[in-house]
Order: structure tokens, then C-alpha cells, then sequence
């Protein structure tokens, strides 16, 4: 159960989810003087949050409405799910080739790498791959797009839509299928009406979409997937209380897993580079510490080779470490053998 839904003032609500108790379960292990501490409020204050909080979760109790433990699922069927799951193309085929078929529904994968390597490209890219229709291969969905930076270019959406387009033709004249009525039917437009976009501002804004995820979503069922460009970018800033800061990135990492198996969606989050001192050097590592490298299913780390852009598969379940070799041209993210080969569909 959220904390919105708690019979308490707006303002502390607020303070609530500002300090990261964004749920119900999140009040049950703090004590009075931390949660007034956290939320800036008198301990006579926090008393009262906590009281009300504990009656609500006796009141559901009673009502028989608390959350119930489902039945076990076996390991085959789990096997046979991961089989049938869809996969978003990233449109270089030895990329797709080391993610096992592309970026994964229901699992979170986490991108990482230095500025102008191609990550907004990159999550641009999946957000226009991810409407390709089922005739061609695609997932025929829709996307979220969280922008914390600013980095978002539209005109740039639109010409990897373009090419997206053209590749689907290419692809409908290869296999001469009757496939005329859906690729009429598309225009690059029709990716950009598809494509949710939402611009925020600072952290506090950041926890509040994520928290409305689950109700946008519900509401726009065909929604596939969430891009957060880049996660990092307000939780680097302005944080004395590195605690309160974890708190916070946990509970919005543990908000994305639910939702991926909730709505059987794949979440991408971006992120940024920091230095860290490992054996008597600095060297570049993803930003937000070794305890969020816990929050994603998959990390990717894309570097750079010389003048070549390079992908690392750097933590799967399901596939081996691998690298792969990719480019950023203007029709986007392409393969880098044989000078920007098209994408390859499934």
C-alpha cells in the first residue's frame, strides 16, 4: 500500500515520499525520532504518521485484504516463461547477438558509459524499436521516456523512426510476404505519438513519476518499456546523507523490479561515470556506488576502443560476459561490420 493513501495532511504525505517512505512496509522499521529526523518534523509529528500507519495495516489485516503469498511456480515453467519473453532489438545485431536477442521484458537493465558514447542514442533507440509490429519481429508496444537531463532531442527520434521504417521495408521485401497493409499503415510520426515523454527536474520529481508508473501504466497496458536517461543525474547532487540517498535509490530500484514483472515490461536505466580508487589508481566505474550495481538484472557498460564503441555485457543471468562492437550513425545505433549493416530482424 502506498503512503498516499494514507488519512494524513497533503504536506506530510509529501515529506514522506520526498524522504523516500514511499510505502506502507517502508514506515515499519523506522523509529519515531529517525522518521522525524528524515522528514524534518516534531517526534510529537512522526508519533502520529506511525500511529496512523499501523492502524491502516491493522485495518487491512482485519478486512483480510493484506497481500496474499501465491503458489509456487516451478522451475520449468520459469524456463518456458524466459523462453517466450519478448526482446527489444537494439539494431546491431552482434549487440543483440551478446544480450541473447536483445534488451529483455521483465528485467531491468542498466547502461553505463562516458559522456558521447551513445547512451541517449541508445535509449532513443529502444524506444523506437520497441513499436516494430509482431509481423516484423517487434513487441508492437509503446515507451516511457524519463528525461532527467535535458538530453531528450526529438528531431533526432524522428530520424531513427525513419530508418526504422525503411528497415521494415527492407525486410518486407526480403521475405516477399503480404505484409503491404501494416507498413502502409505506419509513418514516422506514429513513433513519436507513441513514445511517452516525461521531463524532470530534480530528485524529488524523479521519485514522484516512478511513483505514478504503476497507475500510467495500468492505463496504458501496451506500454513496454521504461527509459530512465539518465537515473544518476539529480542523486549526484546536493546529498549530504549518502543513507538517505540510499534509501531512496532503493526503494525507486525496488519500485522498477515490480513493475517489470507486474506489466511484463523491460526498464532501462542510463548512467552516468565516476572515478574510484581500486589497487593505486583511479579508474572509471558506473556512479551511485557498489550496492545500486545490485539494483538491475543486466549491466551493460559501453566504452570506448581507440575510435570503436565497444559493449561489455558486465553482469547477466543468462548470458556470458562479451563484448561487441557497435556505431552511432544517423540512422542510429547500427552494426559496425560492413559499414553500418541494417538491422537485422528476428
Amino acid at each position: 500500500m502506498e503512503v498516499s493513501s494514507l488519512p494524513i495532511s497533503a504536506s506530510q504525505r509529501a515529506k514522506l515520499i520526498s524522504a523516500g517512505y514511499s510505502s506502507l512496509s517502508s514506515l515499519f522499521s523506522v523509529s519515531y525520532s529517525d522518521l522525524a529526523r528524515d522528514l524534518k518534523i516534531s517526534e510529537n509529528e512522526a508519533i502520529g504518521i506511525l500511529r496512523v500507519a499501523s492502524q491502516r495495516r491493522g485495518s487491512e489485516r482485519s478486512n483480510g485484504t493484506s497481500s496474499i503469498v501465491n503458489g509456487a511456480q516451478t522451475a520449468w515453467d520459469m524456463l518456458n516463461e524466459e523462453k517466450s519473453l519478448g526482446r527489444i532489438t537494439t539494431s546491431c545485431s552482434e549487440l543483440d547477438d551478446v544480450l541473447g536477442g536483445g534488451i529483455s521484458c521483465k528485467e531491468v537493465t542498466e547502461i553505463g558509459g562516458v559522456p558521447g558514447i551513445g547512451k541517449t542514442q541508445l535509449g532513443i533507440q529502444l524506444a523506437v524499436n520497441v513499436q516494430i509490429p509482431m509481423d516484423y519481429g517487434g513487441l508492437q508496444g509503446k515507451a516511457i521516456y524519463i528525461d532527467t537531463e535535458g538530453s531528450f532531442m526529438v528531431e533526432r527520434a524522428l530520424q531513427i523512426a525513419e530508418a526504422c521504417l525503411e528497415d521494415m521495408q527492407e525486410y518486407h521485401g526480403f521475405l516477399k510476404k503480404d505484409l503491404q497493409a501494416c507498413q502502409l499503415n505506419m509513418k514516422p510520426t506514429d513513433f513519436l505519438e507513441n513514445i511517452f515523454y516525461f521531463r524532470v527536474c530534480s530528485y524529488t520529481e524523479q521519485i514522484a513519476v516512478v511513483n505514478y508508473l504503476d497507475k500510467f501504466i495500468s492505463e496504458h497496458k501496451d506500454v513496454k518499456v521504461v527509459i530512465i536517461d539518465s537515473i544518476t543525474f539529480h542523486f549526484r547532487q546536493d546529498f549530504d546523507d549518502m543513507a538517505l540517498r540510499t534509501r531512496l535509490l532503493g526503494g525507486m530500484a525496488l519500485k522498477l523490479m515490480k513493475l517489470t514483472k507486474k506489466f511484463t515490461l523491460a526498464v532501462v536505466l542510463l548512467n552516468q561515470v565516476t572515478t574510484k580508487y581500486i589497487e593505486g589508481s583511479y579508474q572509471l566505474t558506473l556512479a551511485l556506488g557498489d550496492s545500486w550495481s545490485h539494483a538491475c538484472t543486466n549491466r551493460v557498460i559501453l566504452y570506448w576502443n581507440g575510435n570503436e564503441r565497444y559493449a561489455y555485457i558486465d553482469k547477466s543471468p543468462s548470458v556470458r560476459s562479451a563484448s561487441a562492437q557497435y556505431s552511432v550513425t544517423g540512422r542510429g545505433i547500427r552494426s559496425s561490420v560492413s559499414n553500418c549493416k541494417r538491422v537485422k530482424m528476428m
